[in-house]
């Protein structure tokens, strides 16, 4: 699986597009990436509530 940027200039629009063997293999590749986004996530979280208390 590949990622690009579709433009590489600086802009709110945050183009870009994953290319790969297949669409499933894109779309589980994506998944993957959305799973370990939602545990860092989770983690940070949980630092920073360690922080507070």
């Amino acid at each position: 699986m590949s990622f690009s940027f579709t433009d590489p200039k600086p802009s709110n629009d945050r183009s870009f597009s994953f290319t790969g063997q297949s669409p499933e293999e894109v779309d589980q590749q994506l998944q993957a990436i959305a799973d370990m986004a939602h545990e860092i996530l989770r983690m940070v979280a949980d630092v920073r509530r360690k922080i507070s208390n």
